[in-house]
C-alpha cells in the first residue's frame, strides 16, 4: 500500500478544497494510504473528509501567514510539516504548498503539482518563489503536473516558456450523486417570485469572482424592464463593498447575498440562469455542478469555460472576459424561454459526462490526452509513478 501526502493550504470554503475532499474520499484505500495536511488549520471543508482519510492540521491561521511562510527556507518548511515517510507528495493548488514540496530533498519521494489557476502572467507564476528560473525548476522536476483543464496546461507551459513532458491534464473530481440528491431538497429560507428571471452565482466575494461585474449589469437589465433578481451564494472580503454600490443604486431588494450555504445546490436548481463573472478560474467546480443540476450557464471565457460549455456555445455561453461581454452573454440567453429551457436541456447532458463515476475513473479523454491513451487509466496514472 503506498502512502500518499496531499499538502494544501486550507480547507477553506473554496471550490479546489471541495475537490481535493472529493478526490481523497474516492481514492481506493486498500491500495493507498491518504493523508491530508494543511499548511493552516481553518476550513469547513475538513469536516466533509472521509474517516479513513487521516487529517493533520497545521498552524493556527492569523494575518500574514502566507507572506511568513514565503519567507521561510522551502527546506525548512517541509521538515516542519512533513515529518513521516511518504511515498508520494502532492502540493494541492499553486502557491504556498507548492513552495513546501519545492523542499522536499528526498529523492525516493514521488512529487506530484495538481495546478488549479492559468497563469495569465508571469507574476502569478513566479509568486512564492525567488525567480521564474526556480520555479521553472520545480515544476521540471516532479514526477507528474497535474493541470485541471487543457487551458491551464497551456499557460502554464506559455509562462515557462517551454513544454512540460511530465503533465497531463485531469478534470476535477465532482460528487454528482450528493449534488443531485442535495439539489432536491426543499428551500424554506428564501422566496423566489416565479415572474422574475432569477440568476445566481457561488463563489468567495473577492474581486476575482466578478461579483461587482455582476452588480452593474443588474442595473443595466432593471433599466431594460427585465425582472430580474441575482442570488449569491459565498462569503467574503468585497461584500461590503459591492453592498454599498446596491445600496448607492437602489438595488438591495434584487440582488441578495445568501451567504455560506452548506447546500448550495438546491438555490441553483431553483434559478432560471448560472453566470460565472470570474476574471479567471481553473476549471470551475461550480460551473460544473451547475450543469450536473441543469441550470443554464453563461460563463467568461476563463480557463476552463470552453471545455465545459463547448467551442461553439453548444452547452451553454462563453463569452468574452468583459461586463459587456457577460451582459451580452445574459441577454442572447434569455432572449425567449424557449432558448433558455433549450439550454437546461443541454446543460442536463452536459452535467452527465462530469459525475462522480466518469472523473473518478477519468472517462472524460481531456484535449491533451494522447491518441491511444486508455482513458480510465489517466487517473491511475498520478499514483501510479
Amino acid at each position: 500500500m503506498k502512502k500518499v501526502l496531499f499538502l494544501i493550504h486550507s480547507l477553506g470554503h473554496g471550490g479546489a478544497e471541495k475537490v481535493l475532499v472529493n478526490l481523497v474520499n474516492n481514492m481506493d484505500k486498500t491500495k493507498f494510504d491518504v493523508t491530508v495536511q494543511t499548511l493552516i488549520d481553518s476550513g469547513v471543508n475538513k469536516k466533509y473528509l472521509s474517516p479513513d482519510v487521516r487529517y493533520l492540521p497545521g498552524i493556527r491561521e492569523f494575518k500574514g501567514n502566507s507572506k511568513i511562510i514565503g519567507a521561510i527556507s522551502p527546506t525548512v518548511l517541509y521538515k516542519f510539516y512533513v515529518r513521516e515517510k511518504y511515498d508520494i507528495v502532492v502540493s494541492y493548488l499553486e502557491g504556498t504548498s507548492s513552495r513546501v514540496l519545492s523542499g522536499c530533498m528526498d529523492p525516493q519521494v514521488k512529487k506530484v503539482a495538481w495546478v488549479h489557476i492559468e497563469f495569465d502572467d508571469k507574476r502569478k507564476y513566479t509568486r512564492f518563489f525567488k525567480s521564474e528560473k526556480e520555479v521553472t525548476a520545480f515544476y521540471s522536476n516532479l514526477n507528474k503536473v497535474v493541470c485541471v483543464s487543457d487551458s491551464v496546461r497551456t499557460s502554464l507551459e506559455y509562462c515557462a516558456n517551454k513544454h512540460f513532458s511530465n503533465a497531463m491534464v485531469l478534470y476535477n473530481t465532482v460528487e454528482s450523486d450528493k449534488v443531485l440528491r442535495l439539489a432536491g431538497e426543499p428551500i424554506e429560507d428564501v422566496h423566489f417570485d416565479e415572474d422574475e428571471l432569477k440568476i445566481c452565482s457561488v463563489g468567495k466575494i473577492t474581486g476575482t469572482k466578478g461579483f461587482d461585474r455582476l452588480a452593474r449589469i443588474q442595473k443595466r437589465l432593471l433599466s431594460e424592464k427585465i425582472r430580474s433578481h441575482i442570488y449569491i451564494l459565498g462569503v467574503g472580503e468585497d461584500q461590503g463593498k459591492i453592498t454599498d454600490y446596491l445600496k448607492k443604486n437602489n438595488l438591495l431588494e434584487t440582488y441578495t447575498f445568501l451567504g455560506y450555504r452548506e447546500n448550495p445546490y438546491k438555490y441553483v436548481a431553483a434559478c432560471d440562469l448560472y453566470v460565472c463573472a470570474s476574471h479567471r478560474e481553473g476549471f470551475s467546480t461550480a460551473v460544473t455542478e451547475a450543469l450536473i443540476v441543469g441550470t443554464p450557464v453563461v460563463s467568461t471565457c476563463c480557463s476552463g469555460a470552453y471545455e465545459l460549455l463547448g467551442k461553439n456555445n453548444e452547452y451553454g455561453i462563453v463569452t468574452d472576459n468583459s461586463e459587456e461581454g457577460i451582459y451580452r452573454g445574459i441577454k442572447e440567453i434569455i432572449v425567449s424561454r424557449e432558448r433558455l429551457l433549450s439550454y437546461k436541456k443541454m446543460a442536463q447532458q452536459r452535467g452527465t459526462l462530469f459525475s462522480k463515476e466518469k472523473t473518478t475513473k477519468a472517462d472524460i479523454p481531456p484535449p491533451s490526452s494522447s491518441p491511444g491513451t486508455p482513458i480510465r487509466s489517466l487517473r491511475n496514472q498520478v499514483f501510479s509513478i
